[in-house]
């Protein structure tokens, strides 16, 4: 009998806790220092890059949600390479100085082996491979890495000159060249925090953790991360789950019960997630957060299923055309606002933009009564 996705996901957990089986980060004992000592890391990469021009008071970055092929040969699909490829070409354009990646990274069952599987070349090294793809990738994991081994994820960030998944969540700071402007991203893991999902399954049938310890540990990490960030420009919260969706997987129950009062609280500027497979931007009336799901990177699902879950008039947008060849973001941060743009991965086309306000200045309007849509 093959052991449960719960079961390895709790002797993955255990590894960590005890430290057993190899040397990584435990997200029981993660730290903020730990965050800064690594964000540093991060800066000198994009620094070293002799061919990168002036920024200009810029920011600019990609995301991308659910892109990670298939389980068999090519390893790819024909809207993960459609979307590398206009990746590399918009990358250019902004030279985009980092990219998000939102989980899902290996489909169906994640890796199967250790750090050498052969499914990091051939879906990731292998396809993203523009120019201006070849700078940090900030990786967390989804419920289908956590059906293989997520430590070799976590392990590949010792062997990749651009994969970066240094713990199961962790926190990176920006400063937006040639300003005082700060963006702050505080990256988590919503399988520890919510439970394993099956290919069935919506988040509401979810059972919950496998580990509640572990689950409450990063509770308290993300309100601390969240307290220590009042100061940035902007702050966004990444994780796999969407809070809100109106797409096959719907809303994730955990999430808004739970981690959406405290982007409220702390004033978050947005949310980015995947795990829906298409593109969504979600806003409730009288609130400042801002909810993207980005999960188109592999495969468009043109579901509506859970169209009526979200709060009345919160949907600003939805793309799920089957023929566009897949979707991602790419996003341009100043210190007077964030561009949060869609595209395609057919053309590489502009679908829809978003523009965030630094979160003084938004909390100002919406307390002035002003809306943006």
């Amino acid at each position: 009998m093959k052991p449960s996705v719960t079961v390895c996901m709790l002797v993955l957990l255990c590894c960590y806790r005890f430290q057993s089986a190899v040397s990584l980060p435990s997200v029981l004992d993660y730290s903020p220092q730990e965050d800064h000592d690594h964000d540093d890391k991060v800066k000198v990469f994009v620094q070293k890059k002799k061919d990168r021009p002036q920024l200009n008071g810029t920011l600019p970055f990609l995301v991308i949600g659910d892109w990670g092929g298939q389980t068999l040969l090519p390893y790819t699909t024909e809207d993960e390479v459609a979307c590398a490829k206009q990746m590399g070409v918009i990358a250019e354009r902004i030279s985009s100085l980092f990219v998000l990646a939102l989980g899902d990274n290996f489909y169906e069952q994640g890796i199967q082996t250790d750090a050498y599987d052969k499914r990091f070349k051939e879906t990731f090294e292998d396809v993203f491979t523009h120019p201006w793809l070849q700078t940090p990738w900030n990786v967390i994991a989804g419920n289908h890495d956590w059906r293989g081994n997520v430590t070799a994820e976590l392990e590949y960030t010792k062997l990749s000159k651009r994969w970066n998944f240094p713990s199961l969540y962790y926190k990176l700071e920006y400063t937006i060249e040639g300003t005082s402007s700060t963006v702050v991203f505080i990256m988590i893991d919503t399988v520890v925090l919510c439970g394993v999902m099956d290919e069935w399954s919506t988040p509401e049938e979810l059972e919950g953790p496998a580990d509640k310890n572990a689950s409450e540990v990063q509770w308290q990490w993300i309100e601390t991360q969240l307290k220590n960030s009042t100061s940035a420009d902007y702050v966004i919260v990444a994780g796999h789950y969407p809070v809100w969706s109106i797409a096959e997987h719907g809303p994730t129950e955990g999430l808004v019960s739970r981690l959406r009062p405290l982007l409220t609280k702390y004033k978050v500027s947005a949310y980015f997630s995947g795990h829906d497979h298409n593109l969504q931007h979600i806003r409730e009336d009288s609130s400042t957060v801002d909810y993207f799901v980005i999960g188109a990177g592999h495969i468009v699902n043109d579901s509506q299923e859970h169209i009526d879950k979200i709060p009345p008039n919160s949907l600003k947008y939805c793309f799920r055309d089957v023929t566009s060849k897949g979707g991602f973001a790419y996003v341009v941060a100043t210190p007077i606002s964030m561009q949060f743009i869609f595209a395609d991965g057919l053309k590489g086309q502009d679908l829809y933009m978003a523009e965030i306000k630094p979160r003084t200045r938004r909390h100002s309007e919406v307390k002035n009564g002003k809306k943006r849509f």
